[in-house]
């Protein structure tokens, strides 16, 4: 059976750090799946595996063959890449505009980034999508729900809108078994609206796709949401969202305006709060990038808040424009707080102190048990190894 193991483009992943301290690339979520969901369903039944942080790999094995192909875990499958990939032979690459897509080996140890020492392969693809910073993911989010959507519902059929909701464009909405649609308004006109599997969305929430709400997650009472946006499994989402992705067990519960964001997992956002998406000036935006190690331009004018795993905010906190949180930073108190909140930060605009791992995995624990979960061990070694990865950061300790 093939092996299909996908690994971390080395400048790219820093890119999409901080949300790459605790996955691999193709873990990040666009649209409506992960990354390696989206190939799993274009490629089918393999095995599957990632070549990523030494640390990861506990919690994300690699799991060679004798026939391995290597595929760049920040790029999106189409049919034609498909195509392209499955046709690969041994030491061959797939290349477009001189980054290495995918290349067929027989041994992890044979795999390089550089791939001048392997048969080139120019790829005729170039409509893919590609997640080279961390705003990609709300930027082409859009596009993103589109091709999962085509993907996910090709040839099935949706669960009947449920009596006493309002709709447009019907044949642009699709509801898994289960899901829960209660006195709503669904506007599919400016793009799809994909209900997962047992989610809800409660009484008087006004949607405008492209939307995807994911397994088991929910919309609050009168949430008012705008596209693109993705509510990851098991999140639940209420007040105001403008093209925002949430990860996975992350909750914006209460009203509050959150806007051109992307939100990791196991975040907790107090009630009111707020992130600003545009400058008063009007200026692009410049975001914390850990390449550089200072604020860089982004190129966009509408740009808001990249909240890491496991961060939470208390009630009325503001975010300031391009706003970036780290793993585990919790952040309470009245003002803004800076920019860029290192991973494991305690504080607000006030200051900052550390929050220490014995409190933040008490913390961390209480969380998961909320959801039947168990914060693993290997999880721990995970978050323990981003608290030393990220020391540099935080500037109070050094």
């Amino acid at each position: 059976m093939m092996h299909y193991l996908f690994f971390d483009p080395t400048d790219i992943r820093v890119n999409l750090l901080p949300f790459t301290f605790t996955r691999p690339v193709a873990k990040l979520r666009i649209g409506i799946l992960t990354i390696d969901e989206k190939w799993q369903k274009y490629l089918g039944e393999a095995q599957y595996g990632f070549l990523t942080q030494d640390y990861l790999q506990a919690k994300y094995p690699l799991n060679p063959g004798h026939t391995n192909v290597f595929i760049n875990g920040s790029i999106c499958p189409t049919e034609k890449l498909t195509e392209e990939i499955q046709a690969l032979k041994m030491g061959e690459a797939l290349v477009a505009n001189q980054q290495l897509l995918a290349v067929c080996l027989a041994s992890s140890a044979d795999f390089s980034e550089d791939f001048s020492t392997f048969t080139v392969i120019e790829s005729t693809e170039n409509q893919f999508i590609q997640v080279n910073y961390t705003y990609d993911i709300f930027a082409k989010n859009g596009a993103a729900i589109e091709a999962d959507f085509n993907l996910l519902t090709k040839g099935r059929t949706s669960q009947e809108i449920p009596a006493g909701n309002q709709w447009i464009n019907k044949d642009k909405i699709f509801i898994e078994a289960g899901a829960k649609v209660s006195f709503s308004i669904l506007n599919a006109e400016t793009g799809p609206i994909y209900i997962g599997k047992n989610a809800e969305i409660m009484e008087g929430c006004k949607i405008r796709g492209p939307f995807a709400i994911c397994e088991e997650a929910g919309l609050k009472m009168d949430a008012k949401i705008y596209g693109p946006t993705t509510v990851g499994p098991y999140c639940k989402v209420g007040g105001e969202v403008n093209n925002v992705v949430f990860y996975a067990y992350s909750n914006k519960g209460h009203d509050g305006f959150v806007g051109n964001s992307v939100i990791g997992e196991w975040v907790n956002m107090g009630a009111d709060t707020n992130n600003s998406n545009l400058k008063n000036t009007y200026d692009e935006v410049k975001l914390w990038s850990y390449r550089s190690n200072k604020f860089e331009k982004t190129g966009l004018t509408f740009c808001g808040l990249m909240m890491a795993d496991h961060a939470k905010c208390g009630i009325n906190t503001m975010f300031n424009t391009g706003t970036v949180v780290g793993v585990g930073a919790n952040i309470f108190g009245a003002g803004f707080p800076r920019n860029f909140i290192p991973s494991f930060s305690w504080g607000g605009a006030h200051g900052f102190e550390t929050f220490v791992l014995h409190k933040f995995f008490k913390t961390a624990e209480a969380v998961c048990k909320r959801r039947n979960i168990e914060l693993s061990e290997i999880d721990k070694n995970i978050l323990k190894h981003v608290f030393e990865q990220s020391k540099t950061y935080r500037f109070w300790e050094q």
